[in-house]
């Protein structure tokens, strides 16, 4: 199906193209190195069952669930947004 100047497959490239810069920004943010037995954020004491089960742990369960919040207020690129205005 032609698409104007776009070629064929390239609503598809669009889509492989996100889903690999949430992957990488996903695994840019996994924690590495030796848990730590203390919270960064709030010096609270982090159970032995999270440093085991989350390796690299660096934020209690508290402070965890509030940067994921924030996180998930950034929806990163918005690709179709400069298909969008080519289409009005």
């Amino acid at each position: 199906m032609a698409t104007g100047w776009a070629g064929d497959g390239a609503v598809q490239d669009q889509i492989d193209a996100t889903i690999k810069d949430a992957i990488q920004r996903a695994r840019s943010q996994l924690p590495t190195g030796p848990g730590l037995t203390h919270c960064e954020e709030c010096d609270k004491e982090i159970p032995e069952a999270r440093r085991k089960a989350v390796p690299g742990v660096r934020l209690c369960i508290r402070c965890q669930e509030a940067h994921d919040e924030e996180q998930g207020n950034f929806s990163g690129y918005n690709r179709r947004g400069s298909k969008d205005s080519q289409l009005r």
